[in-house]
């Protein structure tokens, strides 16, 4: 499993409760450049639309080597392909008030594009600050460690 792209900023703005293993539909000048790792999924989001989950703002810079034929747009929506049962229980959460669908990691198996995506619910601002102290002193601790058996 190679990892192309993390959403590094998902775990410290939201609470991760269950994830999903998704497909995404893509053409083949967008699967060379994920190849080469260009691929952003910073503020990228997912949605529902009649009965099937889009991943949106996700940006595959465009190939340099294809020429004319790539002319679509970087930030297109992408098609996510889930099981229809994986995606009632999606709908069910999401109608829940607070939960939101996330990508959190892009990455090849074997030879297709998968997508990780996690049912959130956002941190309030206390949050964020508790997981900020909780990573500075696991931080002080590790160096402490690490002093000791030098």
């Amino acid at each position: 499993m190679k990892v192309i792209a993390v959403n590094k900023s998902a775990s410290f703005e939201y609470f991760i409760e269950d994830k999903f293993e998704a497909g995404v539909v893509l053409e083949g000048s967008e699967v060379k450049s994920l190849r080469a790792g260009h691929a952003s999924l910073s503020e990228s989001f997912c949605e529902i639309r009649r009965g099937e989950v889009f991943l949106k703002n996700m940006h595959i810079a465009l190939y340099d080597k294809s020429g004319a034929f790539s002319t679509r747009d970087s930030r297109r929506d992408r098609k996510l392909l889930l099981h229809k049962r994986e995606i009632s229980k999606i709908v069910g959460k999401v109608n829940e008030k607070g939960y939101t669908l996330v990508p959190l990691k892009l990455y090849f198996k074997d030879a297709l594009v998968k997508a990780e995506i996690a049912l959130c619910k956002g941190k309030h601002t206390y949050d964020k600050k508790r997981s900020i102290a909780e990573r500075d002193v696991k931080r002080a601790t590790d160096r402490a460690v690490k002093e000791i058996f030098r």
